[in-house]
């Protein structure tokens, strides 16, 4: 069950197909710093073994996603805006084990 609010639409084109931008607020952005945890690491280790979905770092990457989502929801929400488009993902490397999963795009009111 996804924890995205559904009153702001999201789009990763530089439109909303029907709608017209009226006001453009900027970037907004949403992020979290995931730690792996043992227990995943060693189910991970023996499914390189096997093959098959690493369904434990799956399950962690899409929280992660949803999480940044939300907060650069919440930063559009905070500006005035009731789309934001251009929507992005990017990941990086913070420390041995933990990542940083980065949501951002570009807040407008569309009508």
């Amino acid at each position: 069950m996804s924890s995205i609010p559904p009153d702001i639409i999201l789009s990763n084109t530089e439109f909303v197909p029907g709608k017209e931008i009226v006001e453009f607020y900027g970037v907004v952005s949403g992020n979290t710093v995931r730690a792996k945890n043992i227990g995943r690491d060693i189910l991970a280790g023996f499914k390189n073994i096997v093959g098959g979905e690493l369904a434990g770092y799956t399950e962690l990457l899409q929280e992660a996603r949803e999480e940044a989502t939300a907060r650069m929801i919440e930063q559009a929400r905070s500006v005035g805006a009731n789309a934001v488009i251009n929507v992005r993902f990017a990941t990086s490397s913070i420390a041995q084990g933990a990542s940083e999963l980065f949501a951002y795009g570009t807040a407008v009111q569309v009508r």
